[in-house]
């Protein structure tokens, strides 16, 4: 089987002749930077930080484990992420598919909605830091500001936005923390962990709360413009 004819199986509708073997590279090409792109020009770091910041406040470093946090990041990504997807497929993947637009300008096209996303959540600090160290002149659009800036300037603007709501995530775990080994000491019981016994108050604390929903919506809604 030819790459042609594997390109026809997975893409229908793809452009006939030379422009099979461009589109497959092209598809190729996509699919070996998706998961940089995932990371790194999504919501997903925020939301597998914050994620991350609840399980250690709950000093429960194995529980949930790994792949459900990022398996529900992911999840959560696909959401807030579909009106972005929906922009690029109607704005750049169909008319390339159909043949109306070249490779080149259906690019262009998809990058611009990413852009968008991107610079909503971008403090002006952070991309005035990368602009500036790039020599970059200063954009008059979202869309003539160079992806080279953008991207490391969201990334560390979602840091910063990660780490500070997992702060206030923290606190009331290190309030029960504090209250618990300040017993102990009362109590003269200075043998005894205090992760130990205040591990249960911190989880029926977040159960009353009904701590999971709260996260989660909390993130959904931090993003919404």
């Amino acid at each position: 089987m030819d790459l042609e004819t594997l390109l026809k199986l997975w893409w229908p509708d793809a452009p006939a002749q030379g422009q099979t073997t461009i589109g497959l590279f092209l598809l190729l090409t996509v699919l070996t930077l998706a998961p940089a792109i995932v990371v790194l020009m999504t919501s997903f770091t925020r939301i597998v930080v914050v994620l991350a910041f609840v399980r250690s406040g709950l000093a429960t470093p194995q529980i949930p484990p790994n792949p459900v946090l990022v398996g529900l990041a992911l999840f959560m990504t696909a959401y807030i992420m579909a009106p972005t997807i929906g922009t690029i497929v109607d704005e750049a993947y169909r008319p390339y598919v159909e043949g109306k637009i070249t490779a080149e300008e259906a690019i262009d096209r998809a990058v611009v909605p990413l852009k968008t996303f991107m610079a909503q959540s971008t403090r002006q600090k952070d991309l005035q830091l990368f602009l500036s160290y790039g020599r970059y002149p200063p954009p008059r659009s979202v869309e003539d500001i160079p992806l080279a800036a953008l991207v490391p300037a969201f990334v560390v603007s979602e840091l910063t936005t990660a780490f500070k709501m997992g702060f206030y995530l923290y606190l009331p775990f290190v309030v029960i923390d504090l209250v618990v080994a300040s017993l102990l000491m009362g109590m003269g019981m200075m043998m005894l962990p205090p992760v130990m016994v205040s591990l249960p108050f911190k989880v029926l604390l977040f159960l009353l709360v009904d701590g999971w929903s709260l996260v989660v919506e909390t993130l959904l809604l931090s993003f919404q413009r």
